[in-house]
């Protein structure tokens, strides 16, 4: 039985999603990559694929932009669908001098600005980390690969257009390595729910060198974020 926004039935869906955030980039990694492909969801354009890499079943989906819509579509993953493994694959914009276009991003942490977590009641601030054996493996992959990467803290916004400014010279003198809209909510999730995330990122513009990317390089770009996702769910 499927739900408002998510069409598939019980195994339908494989342990382990990559989660794009536009669903063209997930018909584009189920097309390059899978073998034995099926589509699981086409409810709101929002492309669900279920296939094999290197044997394994894997499946891949989009997510949207922002927290709420990570929110409901990773939850109902893990809820539903008994999904066990997320992998976010997406955009990022640099904050820190240390990242520059087409680098890779393993977010390690995500603070975030937005109010998600407050649904948890916690008497405190808890920390939105990633799953220490999914990291691990992505940079081991990474390093077998000789592929780039760089592992910290990014930022989790709730605005794209935000009205202050300054707001980003702040995280970024708290080594904050970059800025998107999603991985805070998914972390939140995988905590909750006794699951694993991991979030990794290409840096697709710089808010400091104004350096960017074009959409049709944002959406066929990033062979090397989408083969480490691949590679590390398969280890």
């Amino acid at each position: 039985m499927g739900t408002p926004h998510n069409a598939a039935n019980k195994g339908d869906i494989a342990k382990t999603v990559l989660m794009p955030g536009d669903p063209l980039r997930a018909k584009y990694i189920a097309d390059e990559y899978l073998s034995n492909v099926t589509c699981f969801n086409t409810v709101r354009n929002m492309y669900g694929y279920t296939g094999t890499y290197q044997g394994k079943e894997i499946s891949v989906m989009g997510h949207g932009m922002g927290v709420p819509s990570m929110g409901i579509y990773s939850y109902e993953l893990y809820t539903h669908y008994d999904v066990e493994n997320i992998i976010r694959i997406g955009s990022a914009g640099g904050l820190s001098d240390e990242v520059d276009l087409m680098d890779l991003v393993i977010a390690m942490g995500a603070s975030t600005n937005s109010n998600y977590g407050l649904q948890y009641k916690l008497p405190g601030i808890f920390a939105p980390i990633a799953d220490f054996d999914l990291l691990q493996k992505a940079v081991a992959v990474a390093k077998e690969k000789n592929f780039e990467v760089k592992v910290g803290n990014i930022l989790t916004s709730d605005t794209f257009y935000t009205d202050d400014s300054k707001d980003n010279d702040l995280w970024k003198r708290m080594q904050v390595l970059a800025v998107e809209m999603e991985t805070a909510a998914l972390y939140y999730n995988a905590a909750r729910l006794g699951k694993k995330a991991l979030a990794i990122l290409t840096i697709s513009d710089h808010l400091y060198s104004k350096k960017e990317l074009t959409a049709q390089e944002r959406q066929f770009g990033f062979r090397q974020m989408m083969e480490l996702a691949l590679e590390t769910s398969v280890q």
